[in-house]
């Protein structure tokens, strides 16, 4: 299979197993070494894969790692593990830290078997950064996660190119940062940026006080534009250079999930306008968004087993399974369908 292939393989195991591999041993078998396999590795070769590695760290004596990964003779990645029932917000990581530094590993991975986060040494030499830069979520991805996933396999590894990604990366994550605390609420300075490229008074404090609105409203208006024809071309079928359309002929969309969605839809318009509730349907699941972002998940529609059942994000981003008998059974959840939509309003 492709490497898209085995990690959609993977997700659907990982669907499986999050309603009983709740240890951290179970998580392992079920989710986390299948993943190191689907990076190229044997993980039945000790030569690869080292379980449960053994190091002296200064003062502390037989300390273990989950997984030490090998490529050729050097240990290139060190992975902790966490039970699938752990949010890796919470989770304490100290090991990773000090493995990182004693064997000059160049790559640091926490993972619940769900959500997988890559670590390296942009701040400092030898030093792991206390903040991932990567992020990758089994269950809700896109293309370009899987671009940058791919770059850690076996095969593929270069810590020159995966250092430069996380070097854009960062950046890319500092930009966005900045772009979504304007649009939320933009400050003095970039408001007198905006309003100096067409404005033609003195910008007094008085009019940029009285632009903020304005330019709030520009960044709304934009990006439902760009959104309505992100929509358009998908259901028209229609051209777009700028914004291709890709059709996976593996996927398909069926009317059940069409009525969740125009459910989830109906539901979400009491908060939001409908054009910035979006249907991105994958191979095991359809999910719906806000604003078409994969990072501002409200229900997954998982419709193509035998049970029908959807997970529902609350505001922080955590997945609550419910079965459900009917789609109509959806509008049971109005109230939690709601709250996901509110906290991306807030």
């Amino acid at each position: 299979m492709s490497f898209k292939e085995d990690v959609a393989d993977l997700a659907k195991r990982a669907i499986s197993a999050q309603a009983v591999a709740q240890t951290e041993e179970a998580t392992k078998n079920a989710i986390i070494m299948p993943f190191l396999r689907v990076l190229g590795f044997d993980v039945f070769d000790p030569t690869q894969v080292i379980p449960e590695y053994v190091a002296d760290v200064g003062l502390k004596k037989g300390e273990k790692i989950d997984y030490a990964v090998k490529i050729g003779s050097r240990i290139e990645y060190l992975v902790e593990a966490k039970s699938v029932s752990t949010n890796l917000r919470d989770a304490q990581f100290s090991q990773l830290f000090r493995y990182f530094h004693t064997c000059d590993a160049n790559i640091g991975i926490l993972t619940n078997g769900l959500h997988i986060w890559f670590f390296t040494d942009l701040e400092a030499p030898n030093k792991m950064d206390a903040t991932p830069f990567f992020k990758f979520d089994l269950l809700s991805y896109d293309d370009n996660d899987l671009k940058e996933l791919e770059k850690f396999h076996k095969n593929n590894f270069s810590i020159e190119n995966i250092q430069a990604a996380a070097s854009s990366l960062k950046y890319l994550r500092g930009a966005m940062s900045f772009i979504e605390a304007q649009w939320a609420n933009p400050d003095e300075e970039f408001v007198r940026l905006v309003a100096r490229n067409f404005y033609e008074g003195k910008l007094t404090g008085a009019v940029v006080e009285g632009m903020k609105p304005i330019v709030r409203r520009a960044f709304d208006d934009l990006f439902r534009q760009r959104a309505k024809h992100k929509i358009d071309v998908a259901f028209d079928g229609g051209a777009d250079e700028e914004i291709p359309v890709v059709e996976d002929k593996k996927i398909e969309t069926t009317p059940d999930e069409i009525q969740g969605f125009l459910i989830v839809r109906a539901i979400a318009a009491e908060l939001a306008p409908v054009s910035r509730i979006v249907m991105r349907d994958a191979q095991s699941y359809c999910s719906v968004l806000f604003d078409d972002n994969n990072r501002k998940p409200i229900i997954r529609l998982h419709f193509n087993g035998k049970s029908k059942f959807v997970t529902v994000f609350g505001a922080d981003k955590e997945g609550t399974r419910h079965n459900i008998a009917a789609v109509e059974d959806i509008f049971g959840l109005s109230g939690a369908l709601k709250e996901a939509v509110s906290s991306y309003l807030a």
